[in-house]
């Protein structure tokens, strides 16, 4: 009896490196995708993962190592040539034509044409409506690609990968802007997608995801291989110790802190269409939770509090001091802090350096005659990198160069320069990962200890619940409800997100 011969996986990479200078992003990237399966690559913020995808999609070249597609040895030099070959990256954030249509960016660069190369537009719409059908999509192929979800735009790039019948797919961080349902229904697609025999490679920091969805997984840590597994076989709590090289036993490390006097006092604050009689406080030493579901106003009320955004009426106190509106500069200098949702557009200036962008927010306060002084802004730098422990190769580096965990830390760092009496901040662990989620914790921790009161928003429910003493809950511009630390659980929560209930004490 002849022995089974072992599947050749669609995609193999061996050993690839990758320098950027005097940085090394890439030391020992490994990676076996097969046919018909979905395979998790994992590791914390700066461990090597989106270069790797970046090596593979051809928008870098390796520097060392082996790659290999069906047993056959590739070298891709830009994204074209890994298209050709079947190779398609799906984003967190798609990068569509905005004004073509569905249809258009479906087969931009390659329409099919008829006699003197005019394009069949009838034939292209007729194609991009089968992709879409075949993916169980209802989205209209003639629609401007302007202002649909980033959920719809992914779809829009699925296909376009099924139009060129691609072989290999990457999904590099899809669900971190998407809704429940939206995740859902993206989950079905992939299936699919694997059913048909393609090789699907799927990088999400969200283990419940990973477990539901992915066949195999492969642990990176600081650039290298570090193991591959069936996700039978392994537990969460194995992957973490993979992923950090320590035990990450405690994700939330909330202390108690001594809750002081008020901070923030927030009154009637209302904006039409987007929020309505909000009312709270917070106290020194305090950490107070807005939660609801994604479009529930928490972001409209916090830009409206620093003065980003206007409103209709209310007011806004700092230590007894009224704010005037629409104002950031005088909620700075009243102490209060923000570090935005989206950090590369509100957060950073990417082309920056890290130096630079750790100074932004105190650099009249470090000048001297308009000018200033670099050894003031390296020392501040250099304290807060070292602080909150960025990884970077150096304080010159562009901050666009970084992870998105260590982004993260550059935003807090700009703030925290500020000593802020009141720090708000919004979705503070969104697409970052275990290890750093577990230090941003623990910063706040720290903070709250130092009497700062924080005003943070969370759509991760074991955040809410884990780092909280007050859960304030929205829904639809409107407080649903207040919970106590000890009152606040998933089914309290989500049962104040869902439905208008009266604010309780």
């Amino acid at each position: 009896m002849a022995e089974a011969v072992a599947p050749i996986p669609v995609l193999s990479v061996r050993n690839v490196a990758k320098s950027f200078g005097a940085a090394i992003a890439l030391r020992k990237g490994c990676l076996d995708s097969y046919g018909g399966s979905i395979h998790a690559l994992v590791g914390e913020n700066g461990a090597g993962k989106s270069t790797l995808v970046k090596v593979i999609a051809g928008v870098h070249h390796r520097d060392g190592g082996e790659f290999l597609l069906s047993g056959r040895p590739v070298d891709f030099r830009n994204t074209a040539e890994a298209k050709a070959a079947g190779v398609a990256v799906i984003y967190q954030e798609p990068t569509l034509f905005p004004d073509l249509s569905v249809t258009e960016n479906i087969f931009m660069g390659r329409q099919p044409v008829l006699g003197l190369g005019r394009i069949d537009r009838r034939r292209m719409r007729s194609e991009a409506a089968d992709l879409l059908e075949r993916l169980g999509v209802r989205l209209n192929p003639d629609r401007v690609a302007r202002g649909l979800s980033i959920a719809d735009q992914q779809v829009i790039e699925i296909a376009k990968a099924i139009s060129l019948d691609a072989k290999v797919l990457v999904m590099d961080e899809p669900t971190a802007a998407l809704s429940g349902v939206e995740v859902d229904r993206l989950f079905t697609i992939t299936r699919a997608l694997r059913d048909e025999g393609r090789a699907i490679i799927f990088i999400s920091h969200r283990f419940e995801e990973i477990y539901s969805l992915c066949d195999t997984l492969t642990v990176m840590r600081d650039g290298e291989y570090v193991s591959a597994h069936a996700i039978g076989d392994v537990t969460v709590d194995e992957v973490v110790r993979r992923m950090v090289g320590r035990s990450v036993t405690d994700l939330f490390p909330k202390e108690a802190a001594p809750v002081g006097d008020v901070r923030l006092r927030v009154e009637g604050l209302t904006s039409s269409g987007k929020f309505h009689d909000i009312n709270f406080v917070v106290r020194s030493g305090e950490i107070v939770c807005l939660a609801g579901l994604v479009g529930s106003g928490r972001t409209e009320i916090v830009r409206a509090v620093f003065g980003v955004d206007g409103y209709d009426r209310g007011t806004v106190t700092v230590d007894g001091h009224t704010l005037p509106m629409k104002n950031p500069a005088a909620a700075i200098a009243a102490g209060i802090a923000l570090v935005p949702e989206d950090r590369r557009k509100q957060g950073l200036v990417m082309d920056f350096s890290v130096r630079s962008n750790m100074s932004l927010a105190v650099r009249d306060r470090l000048s001297v005659l308009g000018i200033l002084p670099a050894l003031k802004e390296t020392r501040l730098a250099m304290s807060w990198a070292h602080r909150l422990q960025v990884k970077t190769s150096s304080l010159d580096s562009p901050v666009a160069t970084l992870s998105g965990g260590n982004q993260q830390k550059v935003v807090l760092g700009k703030w925290l320069a500020t000593e802020p009496r009141v720090l708000i901040i919004d979705e503070p662990t969104r697409g970052i990962d275990v290890g750093t989620k577990s230090e941003v914790h623990r910063l706040m921790s720290e903070l709250a200890g130092h009497g700062v009161a924080i005003l943070m928003i969370s759509s991760e429910l074991p955040e809410v619940i884990g780092m909280a003493d007050r859960v304030l809950v929205m829904k639809e511009g409107h407080m649903t409800a207040e919970l106590s630390r000890a009152d606040a659980n998933p089914e309290t929560v989500m049962y104040a997100a869902t439905h208008s209930v009266e604010k309780s004490a």
